[in-house]
Formats: structure tokens, sequence, C-alpha cells
């Protein structure tokens, strides 16, 4: 079993990458071809559709980055984990969220449910 706390860390880059094309060959690298992504907002399928998520999120929070808030909780092939959106490293979240990742025997990221525990004021 792969070091699923590494996952995490990659996963969360994955949101923090600038470069489209960076952002979408790590992607490539780490998720499952035909991997779903659902949260109270999206549910897509596959690179090309965790891609747009994480470009709409990246639009909508410029300057904002995502990072692990606590321990990542393991077992088997799953992860669960809460992360913040923040204006700096360390600063109070804006916005929190939980998920969990399901990997498979590789190690690759097979399918990834989100929630939302405080979401940012209108």
């Amino acid at each position: 079993m792969s070091d699923l706390t590494t996952t995490v860390s990659r996963y969360l880059d994955i949101w923090n990458e600038a470069d489209a094309d960076k952002r979408a060959a790590a992607i490539a690298e780490l998720f499952t071809a035909d991997a779903p992504y659902i949260d109270p907002l999206a549910a897509v399928e596959g690179h090309a559709g965790f891609a747009a998520v994480v470009a709409g999120a990246r639009d909508q929070f410029k300057g904002l980055g995502f990072e692990l808030h606590g321990a990542v909780d393991a077992h088997h092939d799953q992860a669960r984990f809460q992360w913040g959106l923040v204006t700096e490293p360390g600063a109070e979240p804006i916005a929190i969220g939980f998920d969990v990742i399901v990997t498979d025997a590789e190690g690759r990221i097979k399918a990834v449910y989100g929630f939302l525990d405080k979401v940012p004021a209108a």
C-alpha cells in the first residue's frame, strides 16, 4: 500500500498548482483515468472533469491556497482529511472542507468524495 499521507499531500499540491499544464500532468500521474470527484458543488469524472473543477476553484479564489488541517486518517486504501482555504500558510481558513480519497492497488486515486464544513460568506 502506498503512503496515503503523501498521496493527500500530492492531491493538495494539485489544488495549489498555478500552471494548468503542470496540474494536468500531476492529475494524470495521481488519478486513475475514470476517477469520480464528487462534492456539494460538483460531480465529475476523469482527468478533464477534475481539472475543470480545480481551475474553477483557482479562478474563484485567486491568491488563496489549500492546506492540510490536522492529521490524515487512513486505513486500507482510503484516507480522510480536513483542508483549509487560506490567504497565507497558517492563517485562519476562510473555507474548510473534509475529503475522502480512495486509491487503487498502485496508490492512484480512484475516487474523491468531498464535504464542505465552512464556506465563505457570499
